[in-house]
């Protein structure tokens, strides 16, 4: 098997240097829609000044560059092991070089690595056999700020006057967001899953969060969910950082799982707006770099 671990690096300094084209689209047309003079346009000023300057200079978007997670879609007869290991010397490789801050911290100790590699979780690494030729790797930076205010509900919820049903998740996905307020850098990103267990539902909700800003679910009633909540969220007033406005989501995607009868689940992972994805196809010899929405 080939060495990847250059591409690698070139993928991770990518995804923490240049914003993907959908979510600094969706940053513009948010802040035309403050008022001139608001705090809330000030503050799409400044993020897509320093979107701009993280391009030209390949330095890294946000000073959290966040927790590195890759999903590795690989054909048969592919090592699972040797992927590993070589993303996380193109991890340990892009510390190095400050495309990604030292970040992994041991839990007991407080020691931090220096070279964010930590026990198998860090960075979190999933792998997925397939049916296909090619090799497509899909990395996103997840921030601690925004890591911080997603949420799990099991449903029924009382006090919020959440049932099992799709209503039940639209309150609980507007009660995450009206609790994250600004601290998770808004304007968010949500990822929804319906169902699963606690593991599984987490980590389908981040899945949820590579697809593409401006795709449609093919669920419509998924998709009218999702249409729904980035209206009323824009409607909670809270705007980008906090400070007031009309854009406090960039979008939502969510997702559904099958469940034990005895649970049900909504669990809603936050993305602040230094969305940070990016793919990694390789097909032979040809190794192609794409935001997702391109692929």
């Amino acid at each position: 098997m080939r060495d990847l671990t250059d591409d690698f690096l070139e993928l991770i300094r990518r995804t923490s240097t240049d914003l993907p084209p959908d979510v600094e689209k969706a940053l513009v047309a948010a802040r035309q829609g403050e008022a001139p003079g608001s705090a809330s346009r000030g503050a799409f000023d400044s993020i897509l000044e320093n979107v701009a300057l993280a391009r030209s200079d390949s330095s890294p978007i946000c000073q959290d560059t966040g927790t590195p997670i890759f999903t590795v879609r690989h054909p048969a007869g592919w090592s699972a092991r040797e992927l590993r290991q070589q993303i996380r010397k193109a991890v340990a490789l892009a510390t190095a070089r400050a495309y990604l801050r030292p970040n992994a911290v041991d839990s007991l100790s407080g020691k931090n690595s220096g070279d964010n590699l930590g026990d198998n979780a860090f960075p979190t690494i999933h792998f997925e056999e397939v049916e296909a030729e090619t090799l497509t790797v899909d990395l996103m930076l997840k921030g601690g700020g925004c890591e911080n205010v997603g949420a799990q509900y099991s449903l029924p919820h009382a006090a919020l006057g959440a049932g099992r049903d799709l209503e039940g998740v639209r309150r609980v996905a507007l009660d995450a967001v009206h609790q994250a307020q600004g601290q998770g850098c808004a304007p968010g990103v949500l990822g929804i899953a319906v169902g699963g267990d606690r593991g599984s539902s987490y980590l389908a909700s981040k899945e949820a969060l590579l697809r593409p800003l401006d795709d449609l679910n093919p669920d419509p009633a998924l998709a009218d969910l999702e249409a729904r909540l980035v209206r009323e969220a824009n409607e909670l007033g809270i705007g980008p950082m906090g400070f007031g406005g009309r854009t406090t989501v960039l979008g939502v995607k969510a997702g559904s799982l099958h469940r034990l009868p005895a649970s049900f689940f909504v669990s809603v992972s936050y993305m602040c707006w230094a969305h940070r994805r990016r793919r990694m196809i390789v097909a032979g010899d040809t190794v192609r770099y794409t935001d997702r929405s391109e692929a």
